[in-house]
């Protein structure tokens, strides 16, 4: 990492004691709050192409004021002990901001999955599983870990069915992981979850004239000018969303082999298409190439949304930032230096913390859902649609019995007769999340003097639950 980016980890804990420095806690609590409570280091070899491959694996346990903790686990070759200690410290603020009943923890292992076939994949992920499970570190009521960079329903998928050779009279098994298949235990709407939450944080931004003003916008999401850096899985389903159904434009998609622009707005699906088919963006026929892509952040837009990796946005290259507002939903894609440069700016932040909190809330969801053994609608599902078929079918009686004439709009009737299924009360649960939760931190915003920021409004309301946590617990 160079000098201009910084720590991340250094990031992370600038930015906590700024917040927890606001805040009248007890003496002690800061630093016990602050502090990774442990870190565990595996190294176990895998026998693959005639020889023994050593690989090296981390799970950090930042909190346990709430268990299970919960945190993804990323394959990288970049993974190490200081990057799963400051995810981990996130995901603990995370989940108390927006108030799901997990402590933080975050895992990794240092490899490169593109250099391994899904066999080799699979085997060096069921012994990776093998030693967290020797060590209480996947568990459905202690430690509960989901897909993270590099990792998916695969890798999900073959750790839960591990987890349960290892554990066969466990009857939660299913719940030692999320962010599996559907097939496998898993729930509709978790791959888009991450993409979907920063969908649903905008707007409910732009539901606030007052924050949007602070941000130099106005009107709705429609038309508005978005750089995305990342197509993965968040930058797609966040991309395609906002386009599709918000009709905002995004001008600028940024890779790893390089950036596409178009100042009428790009088609993601024809472009995720071509990246999956090409491996790049490169050779894109929907806009113009630049082979060095990170500079596509400093192109000049209303929305940033950096999706990829952390620290991106450093003192290098913030005063080149020509955007009004920046939503991470990538973890600490801005560094703690960087970030004061932008709010003396008057860009606004919508932290990371909160922005890409849609993945945890919808696996609280299908954790839920392992553990009570039944699907989301199932139970009422039926009733709804026969209240709802009840409620039509007497005002149609009504009308013929007086004479009164009335006419449904196209479509109403059947589409108001379907109760909710699985997908549509996962979407619910997690707008309401998302709202409860932007509302929290607008309070602390607009009314606490020393607060002029949304990413320290975040840290107060996280710092202040966990705190209070700790306090019914007599610390």
């Amino acid at each position: 990492m160079s000098k201009a980016t910084g720590s991340f980890r250094d990031s992370v804990d600038r930015m906590f004691t700024h917040a927890a420095g606001l805040m009248d806690l007890p003496a002690g609590l800061e630093e016990k709050i602050r502090v990774c409570n442990s870190t565990y280091t595996v190294r176990f070899g895998v026998r693959l192409r005639g020889e023994i491959h050593t690989f090296t694996g981390y799970r950090s346990v930042h909190s346990e004021h709430m268990e299970p903790v919960k945190g993804g686990i990323r394959y990288s070759l970049d993974v190490s002990q200081d990057e799963v200690e400051a995810l981990a410290a996130l995901m603990s603020y995370k989940c108390a901001l927006v108030e799901v009943p997990f402590g933080g923890s975050k895992g990794g292992l240092c490899i490169d999955p593109r250099a391994w076939n899904e066999d080799e994949l699979e085997k060096i992920t069921r012994r990776f599983t093998y030693e967290l499970s020797r060590r209480n570190l996947i568990s459905p009521s202690q430690n509960v870990p989901a897909p993270d960079m590099g990792t998916g329903e695969r890798e999900m998928a073959w750790m839960a069915d591990a987890y349960k050779r290892l554990h066969p009279d466990d009857i939660n098994a299913k719940a030692c992981v999320t962010g599996k298949p559907r097939t496998a235990g898993g729930i509709e709407g978790r791959v888009e979850a991450t993409g979907r939450g920063v969908q649903y944080a905008l707007r409910e931004f732009f539901r606030h004239d007052d924050v949007m003003k602070k941000a130099g916008l106005e009107g709705t999401l429609a038309g508005k000018k978005i750089v995305v850096q990342g197509l993965g899985n968040v930058g797609y389903h966040a991309a395609q969303f906002l386009s599709v159904e918000d009709k905002a434009q995004i001008v600028t998609v940024i890779e790893r082999d390089g950036a596409i622009s178009n100042p009428q707005g790009i088609n993601i699906d024809a472009l995720r298409g071509h990246v999956l088919a090409t491996g790049g963006v490169r050779g894109f026929a929907g806009g113009s190439y630049r082979e060095e892509g990170l500079v596509g952040l400093e192109d000049e837009c209303d929305i940033l949304i950096p999706a990829a990796v952390e620290s991106v946005i450093h003192t290098g290259n913030v005063d080149r930032i020509k955007c009004k507002l920046i939503i991470e939903a990538a973890n600490g894609p801005v560094t703690a230096d960087a970030d004061d440069v932008l709010k003396r700016r008057g860009v606004v932040i919508i932290p990371d913390m909160y922005a890409n909190a849609g993945g945890v809330t919808v696996s609280y969801f299908e954790w839920v859902k392992n553990l009570s053994q039944i699907s989301l609608g199932r139970l009422e599902r039926r009733h709804e649609e026969a209240r709802a078929r009840m409620l039509i079918e007497e005002l149609e009686r009504i009308s013929a019995d007086t004479g009164t004439r009335f006419t449904l709009a196209k479509g109403f009737k059947e589409e108001f007769l379907i109760g909710a299924d699985e997908l549509e009360l996962v979407r619910s649960g997690l707008d309401d999340t998302m709202r409860e939760a932007f509302g929290k931190m607008k309070e602390v915003w607009m009314t606490h003097r020393q607060v002029d920021d949304m990413r320290t409004a975040a840290y107060v309301v996280a710092i202040r639950r966990i705190s209070n946590v700790y306090g019914s617990l007599g610390l």
